[in-house]
C-alpha cells in the first residue's frame, strides 16, 4: 500500500515527517528494488524536509536494511503467526524496532509515531497491533537480540555460504559484522595540496594508505576545499588500484568502466593522459560534473563505448579495469545492496567481467600493465577470475603485488601477490570497503 504524497509534506517538530520519508523510502526500496542513493536523490519528499531531519532518514533507512534479517527474526519471535501483511505494515513495524534497539532514540517517540504511520497508511485497524509489538520489543527485544546471529541472519543465505566457503566461517563472521558498521568518510586529495594542513582543516586523520579520513558528519558540499577543487571522495580501498601503476607522468591511461570517476581523478592528477570510457551516458555526467569541480577536464577524454566491444585505432600500456561486480564490499556505504543483490545477478556480472577482461587483453600493448580490481567480495568476481583469465591467457602474466607498496601493512595482499581487502581490516581506523585488485603484465 503506497502513503500518498499529501502526508510527506511538512513537519509536525515531532520528527514524523522524518518518518514518514523513511517509510516512503522503503516503500521504494524493498517494494520497487530501488537503490537508497537513488531514492534520496530524487524523490521529493526526501528534498524538501528540513536539512537537519535528513540524516535522521538516513540513518533509519540504513539501520533497518543493514539489519533486516534481525528485524525479521524479531517479528518472528514476537508473532504466532506468518509475517505481517501488507508489505506497509510490516516495514513501519521495521522503522519501530531499528530505533527501539539500534538508535538512540527515546521508546515512546519511537512506538507513538510508528503507531501514526499505520494509521495514516490506511492501517488504522492495526494501530493496536503495533503498539503492542513494539511494547513487547521495550521489554523483550534486548533478550533476543542476545540470542540471534546477527552474521547469518543479516547476510542473504547465497552470499554467507560464499563467504564461509571462501574465508571460513570466523573471517565470514567477521565481514558480516563489520558491515554492519556505518562507513567513515574518506577523502583523496590533489598531489599539488598540502595534505596535512587538509587533514587539520577537515578534522580528519591521515591513513597509512595516505587516504584521508574523517570520522565527522556535516554535510560534504560545506567541507573545506570541497568547492575549490581540492579533493574528491573515495574509500581509502578505492583509491588503492591507482597506487599499484607506477609513474604516470605522461603516460595514456584507458579506465575502463569509468563513472563516475574517482580513479579516472587519481590517473589525471598523477600526470596521465586519461581515456575515461563507460557506456553509461548518465553517469559519464556525473564524471564530467566532477572533473570540472577539480579543474580537471583538460587531461581527460570522455568516451561514452561499452568497454566490452569498444574497438579504438589505439592500443594502450596502461589499463585500468574496475569492472562492474555486486559491489558487496560497498555495503557498509550501499546497504540496500544486501537486498537487492542476487546471486543471478553475479552470475551474470561474471561473464560481464570475461568479456571486459578478454577486450582488455586485446587493446593492451605487449609489455603493457592491466590492473583489474572489483569492490565485491565474491571470488567468483575477483581470485577466481583472474586465474582463469591467466589459464586462457598464456601471454600474460601477474605482477605480485608487495606489502611494502601499501606502507608495509599487514594483511593486505595475499600469496598469489594479489589485493584483497576485507572490511574488518584496520579496524581500529574504522575499517575499509571490500576490495580486490590483481596487477597483469602482457609479455607478448
Amino acid at each position: 500500500m503506497s502513503m500518498q504524497p499529501d502526508l510527506l509534506e511538512g513537519s509536525s517538530g515531532d520528527g514524523l515527517a522524518a518518518r514518514r520519508a523513511a517509510l516512503r523510502a522503503l516503500e521504494k526500496i524493498l517494494g520497487q528494488k530501488k537503490m537508497l542513493d537513488t531514492v534520496l536523490i530524487e524523490e521529493r519528499y526526501f528534498a524538501d524536509l528540513p536539512v537537519r531531519d535528513r540524516p535522521l532518514v538516513r540513518m533509519m533507512v540504513s539501520t533497518v536494511l543493514r539489519r533486516k534479517g534481525q528485524l525479521d527474526d524479531l517479528i518472528a519471535r514476537a508473532l504466532d503467526r506468518e509475517a505481517p501483511r501488507p508489505e506497509t505494515l510490516k516495514w513501519i513495524l521495521y522503522l519501530g524496532i531499528a530505533q527501539i534497539l539500534f538508535m538512540d532514540v527515546a521508546n515512546h517517540a519511537a512506538v507513538d509515531t510508528s503507531v501514526t504511520l499505520a494509521g495514516e497508511a490506511g492501517l488504522e485497524g492495526k494501530k493496536g497491533f503495533v503498539n503492542a509489538i513494539l511494547r513487547r520489543m521495550t521489554n523483550e527485544g534486548n533478550g533476543w537480540l542476545d540470542a540471534q546471529d546477527a552474521a547469518a541472519l543479516n547476510v542473504p543465505a547465497w552470499l554467507y555460504r560464499q563467504w564461509i566457503a571462501s574465508y571460513g566461517i570466523v573471517r565470514a563472521k567477521d565481514i558480516a559484522n563489520a558491515l554492519l558498521q556505518q562507513a567513515p568518510l574518506d577523502i583523496t586529495a590533489k598531489q599539488s595540496v598540502d595534505q596535512t594542513q587538509l587533514a587539520k582543516d577537515l578534522s580528519a586523520k591521515i591513513l597509512p594508505t595516505n587516504s584521508l579520513r574523517r570520522e565527522e558528519g556535516g554535510l560534504v558540499e560545506e567541507l573545506t576545499g570541497f568547492s575549490s577543487g581540492y579533493w574528491w571522495i573515495q574509500d581509502a580501498a578505492s583509491a588503492l588500484p591507482v597506487k599499484l601503476m607506477g609513474n604516470l607522468i605522461g603516460r595514456t591511461v584507458l579506465d575502463m568502466c569509468a563513472a563516475p570517476g574517482g580513479k579516472t581523478m587519481q590517473l589525471a592528477d598523477a600526470g596521465a593522459k586519461v581515456i575515461a570510457l563507460d557506456r553509461n551516458a548518465n553517469r559519464m555526467k556525473d564524471l564530467r560534473a566532477n572533473l570540472a569541480r577539480m579543474g580537471m577536464e583538460s587531461g581527460v577524454e570522455c568516451v561514452i563505448e561499452d568497454g566490452a566491444v569498444w574497438n579504438p585505432r589505439q592500443t594502450f600500456t596502461h589499463i585500468l579495469l574496475d569492472a562492474p561486480c555486486t559491489a558487496t564490499g560497498t555495503a557498509r556505504r550501499h546497504p540496500d545492496l544486501l537486498s537487492l543483490k542476487s546471486e543471478k545477478d553475479q552470475t551474470a556480472l561474471v561473464a560481464t567481467q570475461e568479456r571486459l577482461l578478454n577486450n582488455a587483453a586485446r587493446l593492451l600493448e605487449a609489455g603493457g600493465m592491466l590492473v583489474y580490481c572489483t569492490c565485491s567480495l565474491q571470488k567468483a568476481e575477483g581470485e577466481d577470475q583472474v586465474e582463469n583469465f591467466l589459464k586462457s591467457h598464456a601471454n600474460f602474466k601477474r605482477v605480485p603485488v608487495r606489502r611494502e607498496e601499501f606502507g608495509g601493512m599487514d594483511g593486505f595482499v595475499n600469496s598469489e601477490g594479489d589485493v584483497r581487502v576485507l572490511p574488518y581490516l584496520m579496524k581500529e581506523e574504522g575499517g575499509m570497503d571490500g576490495f580486490f585488485i590483481s596487477r597483469l603484465q602482457k609479455t607478448s
